[in-house]
């Protein structure tokens, strides 16, 4: 197959997951907000929104010009997605793409929690090298690889971590749930 035919159904079948998950997001954000949740780190939250549908797009124009479809890579980015929803699936409700810290919360440490700190961040740095790569469009993978890793090592991790600490001392019990995974 041609990765110029493959991109547009890649790509669409992205955009289509990605908004069905952003309305299970803003479900679990009003369930968390109702509850008293604080959010932090949203000065770099736009930043995500930018990033991912440039990404998309990217995608899209670079694999359009491409070659024959990368299977491997493309098998790669489908056996990511049982990660992510196993990821959506330990945190429930506390999923989303906010940093929101749920007053008398705990620190999900169960399911991929108990292998990686962050694991939906793995899966999405995967995602964001694998999908280009399936239609050829390396320069794009390389690209939101680096920008991913700067802005998730540089600002939203550290948001996060700081959010937690934060809460652990205010409330001076574990460590409170996020769902900014």
């Amino acid at each position: 197959m041609k990765a110029r035919h493959a991109a547009p159904l890649l790509v669409g079948a992205l955009i289509v997951q990605r908004l069905l998950e952003l309305r299970v997001a803003r479900a679990n954000e009003r369930w968390a907000r109702e509850r008293g949740a604080v959010e932090y780190g949203q000065a770099h939250y736009p930043l995500f929104f930018v990033l991912h549908p440039a990404w998309l797009l990217a995608t899209l124009l670079e694999g359009r010009r491409g070659g024959r479809v990368n299977w491997p890579a493309l098998a790669l980015l489908l056996l990511a997605q049982p990660l992510r929803y196993w990821v959506i699936r330990t945190l429930g409700r506390y999923w989303n793409t906010r940093i929101l810290i749920v007053p008398g919360g705990e620190r999900v440490t169960g399911g991929p929690f108990r292998y990686l700190k962050h694991p939906n961040y793995a899966v999405v740095a995967l995602e964001l090298a694998a999908a280009p790569l399936a239609v050829g469009a390396w320069r794009t993978a390389l690209a939101f690889t680096l920008l991913n890793a700067a802005l998730l090592l540089g600002v939203r991790i550290p948001a996060e971590e700081e959010a937690l600490r934060a809460y652990a001392r205010d409330h001076q019990s574990p460590e409170g749930a996020t769902g900014a995974e």
